[in-house]
Formats: structure tokens, C-alpha cells, sequence
């Protein structure tokens, strides 16, 4: 198991871009672990992190090296700074990076990561959460299964939520005007609507019982099942931090269909 940090120059946003990547390593047996040596068409998860969070946050906070060390499963983790995944207002176009210039990027730098939609996956926490759920209902080629821990996924035309957390020129900054959110293309929510349930990857869904965002979560899940998803909506004590998401990682981990 090999930790890689990828500084490069991104095309899209015009500028140096770091991405950590955890890449699977034929190894002999070390005191410790169980090293899965997968050299070719190798599994990759794409992992996103929240707000206030960066490319090392989930290596940092998290024991995911420990978890994935006998999976064969590489993980890229990029740095978006706080552009929610999106194309803003204000021409930096993170959804293109994102979607379109990053799996090209990773591609380019470890040619032994698959192309095969059904062994690629994306998951996140928070903004992550809904990064990785709008990624994988705006492309269902490209990927098998999507996670959110704790996402945001749900927006309504009603701006109160989120101007109660920060100010109008952040968010319409990001989104555009607030008042047209509930059925924009930036809405996870909305986007149930736009897609066959036949085509779309699996999803997997939790969050904290304490956590603000806990109705949300289970309203999506909810929404999702009802018209045809498939879903799997897990909910444990927890609230938005990092104990919660720790926790429940290697649960994600277990429900990714990888060959086994």
C-alpha cells in the first residue's frame, strides 16, 4: 500500500492542484497487515471531503489506510476547496474538474486504475456527501455505487437553512440564485426526478441521529426508494464530526461491491 500526493496544474480551474492518492502495492507479508498486491484494472474510489477540509483530510482524521489495506482498492482524494463540487458564479468551474479533467488526470498518472464503471465508486462527507450522490446522478456511467456521510442532499427554493449558516454572497456565489435551488441541476433531490432508477448506481446513505442534517438525510433516502432507487439508509448515534464518519467508513467500505 502505497500513499501518493499529486501536485499538478488543472486545466479547468487554472491552477496548481493537489490530490492524495492511496494506491494498492504487491508487498511480502508485514508484521501488521494483509496487503492485497492488485497491479492492473484496479478498483478506485473517489473520496471527497466536506468543507474546511482538503486532499489529507481523510487520511488525517480517519483510519482509512488501515481499512483499505487489504481490499486492492485505490482511493483519490481531491482538494476543492469550498466550491461544493459545482461550476460557480464566479467562474471557478470545480464541477468540470470534478467529473470531467480529474478522472482524466488520475487515468494519465496510474494507468492501472480501471475504466470499468462497474468497479469505480465515489463517496464523501458533508459537501462530499452531496458531491459524491450529484456526481453519480449526473453521470450513472461512470460509476457502480455512490456514499454519503452525512450529506447535504436535499435543497428547497426556501434560502432560510442556508443563510442561517452563511452569508447570501457565499452561497449564491456557489449556486446561483437561492430561490431557484429546489429544482436546479445543483440538487440531489431534483435530480431523483431527472434519471431512470435502472440506470443510476447504487447508493448508500447515513448519518447521525444528532446530526443536523439527519432529516435530510433520511428524506432523500426516503424519496429515493419510493421512486424505484436502489438505496440502503443506515443511522446510528452520532453527530457532524469525525467520530461519526470514522465509525462508519469501513461500513461503506463493506457494502462497495468489489470483487472479493
Amino acid at each position: 500500500m502505497a500513499l501518493l500526493q499529486v501536485n499538478c496544474f488543472s486545466n479547468v480551474l487554472d491552477m496548481q492542484v493537489m490530490i492524495n492518492v492511496i494506491l494498492p502495492q504487491q508487498t511480502k507479508k508485514r508484521v501488521g497487515t494483509d496487503s492485497v498486491g492488485v497491479t492492473e484494472d484496479v478498483p478506485v474510489l473517489y473520496l471527497l471531503h466536506g468543507m474546511g477540509g482538503n486532499h489529507s483530510v481523510w487520511e488525517r482524521r480517519t483510519s482509512l489506510e488501515r481499512y483499505v489495506d487489504d481490499l486492492g482498492l485505490a482511493v483519490v482524494m481531491p482538494a476543492t476547496d469550498h466550491g461544493w463540487y459545482t461550476d460557480t458564479t464566479y467562474d471557478m468551474k470545480y464541477w468540470t474538474y470534478l467529473s470531467e479533467e480529474l478522472p482524466e488526470l488520475i487515468h494519465t498518472f496510474f494507468p492501472q486504475l480501471t475504466t470499468k464503471r462497474e468497479k469505480t465508486f465515489a463517496a464523501g462527507l458533508s459537501m462530499g456527501g452531496y458531491g459524491a450522490v450529484k456526481w453519480g446522478l449526473r453521470c450513472p456511467e461512470q460509476f457502480a455505487a455512490v456514499a454519503s456521510l452525512s450529506g447535504a442532499l436535499a435543497f428547497t427554493d426556501d434560502p432560510t437553512p442556508l443563510l442561517s449558516l452563511r452569508k447570501r454572497a457565499y452561497w449564491e456565489g456557489i449556486f446561483g440564485p437561492l430561490e431557484t435551488l429546489g429544482t436546479s441541476m445543483e440538487n440531489p433531490l431534483y435530480l431523483l426526478s431527472q434519471i431512470k432508477p435502472t440506470t443510476a448506481p447504487k447508493l448508500f446513505i447515513c448519518c447521525g441521529t444528532e446530526d443536523d442534517l439527519y432529516p435530510i438525510s433520511g428524506y432523500f433516502a426516503k424519496k429515493a426508494s419510493e421512486k424505484g432507487f436502489e438505496v440502503t439508509y443506515e443511522e446510528g448515534t452520532g453527530v457532524h464530526d469525525w467520530a461519526f464518519w470514522d465509525r462508519w467508513l469501513p461500513r461503506v467500505l463493506d457494502w462497495l461491491p468489489l470483487e472479493k
